[in-house]
Protein backbone atom coordinates (compact mmCIF):
# COMPACT_ATOMS: atom_id res chain seq x y z
CA UNK A 1 0.00 0.00 0.00
CA UNK A 2 1.73 3.16 -1.14
CA UNK A 3 1.49 5.86 1.70
CA UNK A 4 2.03 9.91 1.66
CA UNK A 5 2.63 11.98 4.42
CA UNK A 6 1.21 15.30 4.87
CA UNK A 7 0.56 17.94 7.58
CA UNK A 8 -2.49 17.28 9.44
CA UNK A 9 -5.15 19.66 8.99
CA UNK A 10 -8.30 20.20 11.12
CA UNK A 11 -10.55 18.21 8.78
CA UNK A 12 -8.54 14.93 9.74
CA UNK A 13 -9.85 15.74 13.70
CA UNK A 14 -11.79 12.78 13.62
CA UNK A 15 -10.03 10.18 12.27
CA UNK A 16 -6.63 11.50 14.67
CA UNK A 17 -9.56 10.54 17.74
CA UNK A 18 -10.18 7.40 16.34
CA UNK A 19 -6.38 6.52 15.94
CA UNK A 20 -6.00 7.91 19.00
CA UNK A 21 -7.94 5.38 20.79
CA UNK A 22 -6.89 2.75 19.07
CA UNK A 23 -2.67 3.09 18.95
CA UNK A 24 -3.03 3.88 22.98
CA UNK A 25 -4.62 1.86 25.59
CA UNK A 26 -4.24 5.28 27.63
CA UNK A 27 -2.23 8.54 28.20
CA UNK A 28 -4.59 9.65 24.79
CA UNK A 29 -5.25 13.19 24.25
CA UNK A 30 -8.37 13.96 23.88
CA UNK A 31 -10.40 15.80 20.95
CA UNK A 32 -9.30 19.15 22.45
CA UNK A 33 -6.13 18.73 22.65
CA UNK A 34 -5.37 16.97 19.38
CA UNK A 35 -7.38 20.21 17.96
CA UNK A 36 -5.04 22.55 20.09
CA UNK A 37 -2.13 20.90 18.55
CA UNK A 38 -2.94 21.14 14.87
CA UNK A 39 -4.20 25.00 15.21
CA UNK A 40 -2.49 26.64 18.24
CA UNK A 41 0.62 24.83 19.69
CA UNK A 42 3.84 26.25 18.60
CA UNK A 43 4.16 22.31 17.30
CA UNK A 44 3.99 20.60 14.27
CA UNK A 45 2.09 17.53 12.99
CA UNK A 46 2.05 15.14 10.42
CA UNK A 47 0.22 12.33 9.34
CA UNK A 48 0.49 9.19 6.84
CA UNK A 49 -2.29 8.20 4.79
CA UNK A 50 -3.27 5.69 2.26
CA UNK A 51 -6.10 5.42 -0.19
CA UNK A 52 -8.04 7.98 2.25
CA UNK A 53 -7.42 6.25 5.08
CA UNK A 54 -5.38 7.71 8.13
CA UNK A 55 -3.00 5.47 9.47
CA UNK A 56 -0.55 6.95 11.94
CA UNK A 57 0.53 10.96 13.31
CA UNK A 58 3.43 12.41 14.82
CA UNK A 59 3.82 15.68 16.26
CA UNK A 60 6.95 17.61 17.15
CA UNK A 61 6.59 20.07 20.23
CA UNK A 62 8.49 23.19 19.56
CA UNK A 63 9.46 26.07 22.25
CA UNK A 64 10.01 29.23 21.69
CA UNK A 65 13.63 30.87 20.91
CA UNK A 66 14.94 27.38 21.58
CA UNK A 67 17.43 25.35 19.11
CA UNK A 68 15.60 22.29 20.58
CA UNK A 69 12.43 20.23 19.60
CA UNK A 70 10.54 16.83 21.27
CA UNK A 71 8.70 14.38 19.84
CA UNK A 72 5.57 14.57 21.46
CA UNK A 73 3.29 11.73 20.16
CA UNK A 74 3.85 9.13 17.54
CA UNK A 75 1.13 6.88 17.05
CA UNK A 76 0.35 4.10 14.07
CA UNK A 77 -2.86 2.30 13.67
CA UNK A 78 -2.33 -1.30 15.02
CA UNK A 79 -3.16 -2.58 11.70
CA UNK A 80 -0.88 -0.25 9.83
CA UNK A 81 1.61 -1.53 12.33
CA UNK A 82 5.14 -3.57 10.88
CA UNK A 83 4.72 -1.76 7.31
CA UNK A 84 7.62 1.20 8.47
CA UNK A 85 4.96 3.59 8.52
CA UNK A 86 6.33 4.66 12.20
CA UNK A 87 10.31 5.16 10.64
CA UNK A 88 8.43 7.18 7.72
CA UNK A 89 6.93 9.77 9.85
CA UNK A 90 9.94 9.76 12.42
CA UNK A 91 12.27 10.96 9.23
CA UNK A 92 9.66 13.01 7.93
CA UNK A 93 9.59 15.00 11.23
CA UNK A 94 13.01 14.91 11.58
CA UNK A 95 13.19 16.32 8.00
CA UNK A 96 11.25 19.85 9.43
CA UNK A 97 13.82 20.16 11.97
CA UNK A 98 16.76 21.98 9.86
CA UNK A 99 13.97 24.54 8.31
CA UNK A 100 12.70 24.73 12.17
CA UNK A 101 16.49 25.81 13.25
CA UNK A 102 16.52 22.32 15.94
CA UNK A 103 19.65 21.10 16.54
CA UNK A 104 17.90 18.41 19.07
CA UNK A 105 15.08 15.73 19.36
CA UNK A 106 13.91 14.67 22.37
CA UNK A 107 11.76 12.11 23.61
CA UNK A 108 9.74 9.87 26.04
CA UNK A 109 8.53 6.37 25.38
CA UNK A 110 7.28 3.84 27.13
CA UNK A 111 9.86 1.59 28.33
CA UNK A 112 7.96 -1.60 27.82
CA UNK A 113 7.70 -0.53 24.27
CA UNK A 114 10.27 -2.51 22.73
CA UNK A 115 9.31 -1.70 19.18
CA UNK A 116 9.50 1.59 19.52
CA UNK A 117 12.55 1.81 21.60
CA UNK A 118 14.77 0.05 18.96
CA UNK A 119 13.01 1.85 15.97
CA UNK A 120 14.39 5.15 17.68
CA UNK A 121 17.92 3.57 18.56
CA UNK A 122 18.22 2.61 14.99
CA UNK A 123 17.28 5.99 14.15
CA UNK A 124 19.82 7.36 16.19
CA UNK A 125 18.31 8.29 19.17
CA UNK A 126 20.47 7.32 22.64
CA UNK A 127 19.00 7.20 26.37
CA UNK A 128 19.69 9.61 28.56
CA UNK A 129 17.49 8.84 31.41
CA UNK A 130 15.43 6.53 33.65
CA UNK A 131 11.79 8.30 34.55
CA UNK A 132 9.99 6.32 36.91
CA UNK A 133 6.27 6.48 37.16
CA UNK A 134 5.80 8.50 33.89
CA UNK A 135 2.90 6.61 32.43
CA UNK A 136 -0.57 6.96 33.72
CA UNK A 137 -0.71 3.23 34.44
CA UNK A 138 2.73 3.49 36.71
CA UNK A 139 4.99 2.35 33.42
CA UNK A 140 8.27 4.16 33.64
CA UNK A 141 9.83 6.20 30.27
CA UNK A 142 13.04 6.18 28.47
CA UNK A 143 14.12 9.69 27.83
CA UNK A 144 16.02 9.86 24.38
CA UNK A 145 17.83 12.40 22.59
CA UNK A 146 19.10 13.05 19.23
CA UNK A 147 21.43 15.35 18.01
CA UNK A 148 20.87 16.31 14.52
CA UNK A 149 24.35 15.73 12.09
CA UNK A 150 25.62 19.55 10.86
CA UNK A 151 24.55 18.26 7.50
CA UNK A 152 21.19 18.12 8.20
CA UNK A 153 21.61 21.50 9.81
CA UNK A 154 23.61 23.08 6.11
CA UNK A 155 20.51 21.86 4.07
Amino acid sequence: MSASIRPAQGSDLNALVDLEEQAFNGDRFSRRQLWHLIHRANARTLVVEAEGQLLGYGTLLLRRNSHNARLYSLGIAPAARGHGYGRQLLEALEGLCPDLGCRLLTLEVRADNRTALAMYRRSGFRLMSWVEDYYEDGCAAWRMRKVLAVEQLAR
